[in-house]
């Protein structure tokens, strides 16, 4: 491959790379053993979460106007910030005649029933319980004890970010499957350059789990495809940190401590009886290059284009997330 400089002699981090049709690729079917991907899955499952779940972006809940609800596994749960930004969470039934707290608005701190102007905030009222919450920067997370059935942790397990001067943008979608489905898509990344080859080109997976040991993760060399032939390569590894999180870091390359992390959150039955999980990919971006002060600078501009191509590699990896539940569910899947 050929390098890019810019004006100033400094390589470009794209570079124009050898065509191979989609065809041509080396097979990674050998390589992608159901083995090796469910004793990940396994250990991933096995790891505390403290019964924390993510429930949305950070920048999703404000202090004023509605306040933001999600359903956790068939438990309704509202969140609200206090006047001083802090994040609050509880049950999403008014305790008086049940009404959706989430349909009222958020005055002063609390939150006020639309029904008949209960006003709720951190403290217990009529069997009422407030619930923890955290707000790590990028995602809100709630702990449900009931639900979760771990010992509790008094913080979610949130992965390393960088520290400075990162763009982040947060992509959320639902799926018809579980939370495993979601996990074990990306704990096989032999498909990227086949399953998404407008996105990735030339993947390899340098080093798999072996499931001894304390390192459990994958290694994997990528070029994200820019335009035409113009990639950008990177070495990426990926971990499963707690049971519903897989973390991409990028370790060598252009953007390198930048993270894309996936969150699977389980909803609880859709109206047609069958799972649904909640999707919640942050991407935390950062780079050394002097250019990349503009893109800070246009971050809100820059959010929904980095939305955009998360939502793109989504639609593809939920058919593949859904079609393992499907599988799952009626006794036919190989792994």
């Amino acid at each position: 491959m050929t390098d890019a400089r810019s004006p100033g002699g400094r390589r470009l981090p794209l570079r124009a790379g050898r065509r191979v049709r989609w065809e041509q690729q080396a097979p990674t079917w050998r390589e992608a053993r159901p083995s090796l991907i469910a004793d990940a899955l396994k250990r991933s499952a096995a790891r505390p979460s403290g019964n924390w779940y993510v429930v949305g972006a950070s920048r999703d809940i404000a202090a004023r106007g509605r306040p933001f609800g999600r359903t956790v596994a068939g438990t309704e749960v509202v969140l609200w910030r206090t006047g001083t930004g802090e994040l609050r969470a509880g049950p999403g039934a008014c305790p008086h005649l049940g009404a959706p707290l989430t349909d009222g608005r958020v005055v002063c701190g609390t939150v006020v029933c639309r029904w008949h102007g209960l006003a709720l905030g951190g403290r217990p009222f009529a069997g009422w319980e407030p619930l923890p919450a955290y707000d790590d920067g990028v995602l809100a997370w709630v702990r449900l004890d009931e639900v979760g059935g771990e010992a509790p942790l008094d913080r979610p397990v949130v992965p390393r970010r960088p520290r400075r001067g990162a763009v982040e943008a947060v992509f959320g979608t639902v799926g018809r499957c579980e939370p495993e489905d979601v996990v074990a898509n990306r704990l096989d990344p032999w498909h990227g350059s086949w399953f998404h080859p407008y996105s990735f080109v030339g993947l390899r997976v340098l080093r798999a789990p072996a499931g001894k040991g304390g390192d459990d993760s994958f290694t994997v060399d990528v070029s994200f495809r820019v335009a035409g032939r113009f990639v950008v390569p990177v070495r990426a590894v990926f971990t499963a940190p707690e049971p519903r999180t897989v973390v991409m870091h990028i370790t060598e390359g252009e953007g390198a401590t930048s993270v894309v992390e996936t969150h699977a959150t389980p909803l609880g039955p859709g109206a047609d009886g069958l799972p649904r999980t909640a999707v919640t990919e942050a991407v935390v971006a950062v780079s050394d290059r002097r250019g990349f002060a503009v893109a800070r600078a246009a971050a809100p501009a820059l959010r929904p284009l980095m939305r955009w191509a998360a939502g793109r590699l989504w639609r593809d990896d939920l058919a593949y997330a859904e079609r393992r539940w499907l599988l799952r569910s009626t006794g036919r899947f190989p792994g």
